[in-house]
């Protein structure tokens, strides 16, 4: 659950040859009596974060002109906010949060705060978000007059006292093990470098991970809005970034103003982490296949078949001659797979994907090794891939208990395996280190309605493969007075960067008055992807 700006996916979990495939969020808060401080760590914790967002809210934040390697054109400032490594002791070890900003466009009159947004991951950056107002993004045109643009590194993300769990060229490294076993062996081999890859993140980031939970980064979010000079919050968060405004949402609900959240993570407790990586094989499968019928319907451009079965075969082909010799020597289906996947993930990556699969089949097997093998030269793209990485494995492997029992992670893949063969052991090994994580694993929140939450607006596609639709629909129940507007028939992640006037216009809305519909809505799917 990354990012939702479709981009090259070359990053493979350099341990345990699997992808980055899924996953994939200072107001009047009464500090808790010390007694009750005493009984209940989450009441420290609640008591931890008051005093840091007062704190945050005396310190404000230091602008200045952006760091000249971080990308961010002026007008764009960043600084940076102080949290508590460890909020039950708000006195205790600090890190630095890195945010940019961009001012509202509008009038002084126009504006209304500050709009902080997630992109997902766990480990994706927020901070180019203030750049859809210096590339002039027409979805934001609006919005951008009444607010200013906020993105941070969330912790441990970036330029947020980032973690880091093997070396980074070694993580990008290529071609690694069919992530789809053969025998037993592979079994083991793979179980290897995923405990492996959990003890590397100890080794390199072992102070960090028992704090890398998302309710912490709802704090931060909380310090953040603090720091700003916001007495509540405005949010969009995309993705993962769904689930950390869940636990805001739940931790915080008289801080929030106005909270959109797009493309949602099933927020019940019981799906937190396993069962959500499990829900994706069967969601991937099937935005798969439609990805596949779309191929099939412009034969006439990219020659792979007239069928889905045509096109099939043609993919289980490659797959099989990648294996058999990697392509380019680097190439395999682990690298195929993180290539390929972006199709199901996002409608934008249809015709690209689809290009370069044609090239293959005509004869071009460099087209398809240049756009699937990593860039060993691009250190600074393999060190953010690898963190993002560190980032997902530790935020996943600390938010709840995962199974212990290799038995229980083989049945269940196993079995899924069967029908939905496109993504299930690729994601498998990826979450596999959460099985022998070296941290303490928490409980996850029991996200609910709470005092003050305002309305919130649910945006959600029908055949999301990253985020199931059952996750919006689950969220709409414990959000009372949410809205939920449903894309029907389309499966992109991250519905509010498609043009889509029937989404288009509600967010406008509600970002700008607080209005929302009387009822939910269905909204016609956005134009299918034209080759």
């Amino acid at each position: 659950m990354r990012d939702n700006r479709p981009r090259k996916r070359t990053a493979a979990l350099g341990s345990a040859g699997a992808l980055v495939a899924a996953t994939l969020i200072a107001g009047a808060f009464a500090a808790p009596t010390a007694s009750a401080e005493n009984r209940h760590p989450q009441d420290r914790e609640a008591r931890g974060a008051a005093i840091a967002a007062a704190r945050a809210a005396k310190a404000g934040i230091d602008w200045q002109d952006c760091p000249a390697d971080w990308g961010l054109e002026k007008p764009i400032q960043c600084g940076y906010v102080t949290v508590p490594l460890n909020y039950a002791k708000p006195d205790g070890k600090k890190i630095k949060l890195a945010v940019d900003r961009i001012g509202n466009t509008g009038t002084k009159k126009e504006r209304q705060g500050a709009l902080i947004y997630n992109p997902g991951g766990p480990g994706g950056s927020g901070l180019r978000f203030p750049r859809r107002v210096t590339t002039k993004s027409a979805l934001w045109l609006n919005t951008a007059k009444a607010y200013d643009f906020v993105g941070f590194d969330p912790r441990g993300v970036g330029h947020s006292a980032p973690i880091s769990c093997i070396d980074p060229q070694e993580f990008v490294k290529a071609p690694k093990a069919d992530p789809v076993p053969d025998t037993a062996a592979d079994k083991t081999a793979q179980r290897k470098l995923a405990a492996e890859y959990a003890d590397g993140c100890h080794e390199r980031s072992g102070a960090m991970l028992p704090y890398m939970t998302t309710p912490n980064t709802a704090r931060d979010l909380d310090v953040i809005r603090a720091a700003l000079g916001e007495k509540k919050l405005n949010y969009l968060g995309v993705s993962y970034g769904t689930y950390l405004g869940a636990v805001y949402g739940t931790l915080f609900p008289g801080h929030i103003r106005r909270m959109i959240v797009d493309s949602v993570v099933n927020p019940a407790r019981e799906n937190i982490w396993y069962q959500a990586n499990l829900e994706q094989d069967i969601a991937f499968e099937g935005r798969w296949k439609d990805w596949e019928d779309w191929v099939a319907a412009n034969d006439t451009t990219f020659h792979l078949g007239t069928t889905r079965a045509a096109v099939q075969a043609k993919w289980l082909a490659v797959r099989a001659a990648a294996k058999k010799n990697p392509l380019g020597g680097v190439v395999g289906p682990a690298e195929l797979i993180s290539f390929f996947q972006s199709a199901p993930y996002y409608d934008s990556s249809w015709v690209p994907v689809a290009t370069v699969f044609s090239q293959y089949v005509a004869g071009d097997t460099q087209a398809l090794v240049d756009a699937a093998a990593p860039d060993l030269s691009d250190t600074a793209g393999n060190i953010a891939s690898e963190n993002g990485n560190a980032v997902y494995t530790a935020v996943e492997c600390a938010d709840a208990q995962w199974p212990t029992s290799w038995k229980k992670w083989d049945r269940d893949n196993t079995r899924l395996h069967k029908d939905y063969p496109f993504m299930t052991w690729a994601n498998a090994w990826m979450n596999l280190p959460c099985a022998t994580w070296p941290a303490k694993q928490q409980t996850p929140v029991n996200v609910k309605t709470g005092k003050g939450l305002p309305p919130v607006l649910i945006v959600q596609s029908q055949r999301d493969a990253a985020t199931p639709y059952v996750g919006a629909v689950e969220l709409h129940k414990r959000f009372k007075g949410s809205r939920l507007i449903t894309e029907k028939a389309a499966g992109s992640h991250g519905v509010t960067g498609l043009v889509n006037p029937c989404i288009n216009s509600r967010v406008d809305t509600y970002l700008l008055t607080g209005k929302v519909d009387t009822a939910d809505v269905t909204c016609a799917p956005h134009a299918t992807p034209k080759p």
